[in-house]
């Protein structure tokens, strides 16, 4: 009788890759991106547990979009009170915060659970520029196309 591998502490060993944003499209790099810290790349892939790897994203504020999404898209939020609304433009979030684009769409293709979350929180690191502090890590570079494929 065959059983079903489930992936135990023990067993997870977790990696750091490093990517780099310069001209990519914001959902092929956020679906790759989401794939490798939910840990969907690993033949010990298990639902319920954290076998992701951590991924540090450099040069977030020259992510491109395409189509007329630059001048359409645009970022809510809302207070709770009546009127309250925020409806940020794609190219203002992109100017002021570029990392939270790319959190933010990251986000959105993680499960919303309190292990998504936490995946999020601790194995996403976001730069706008190409400096950053986890040399010690020794992250590994991971390039998908730059053109999107």
């Amino acid at each position: 009788m065959r059983s079903t591998y489930t992936a135990t502490p023990k067993d997870i060993q977790h990696d750091w890759y490093i990517v780099d944003a310069d001209g990519m499209v914001l959902g092929r790099l956020a679906t790759e991106v989401a794939r490798i810290i939910r840990g969907k790349h690993k033949p010990m892939y298990t639902p319920h547990m954290d076998t992701g790897d951590h991924v540090i994203v450099i040069n977030a504020s020259k992510v491109k979009v395409t189509g007329r999404k630059a001048e359409q898209k645009t970022y809510f939020s809302y207070s709770g009170y009546m009127g309250h609304e925020k409806h940020i433009p794609f190219a203002s979030m992109l100017a002021k915060h570029p990392e939270r684009v790319i959190e933010k769409a990251v986000h959105g293709m993680l499960p919303k659970t309190a292990l998504g979350r936490q995946k999020l929180r601790l194995k996403l690191r976001v730069y706008a520029g190409a400096e950053h502090p986890h040399v010690a890590q020794a992250p590994k570079t991971l390039t998908f196309g730059k053109d999107g494929k």
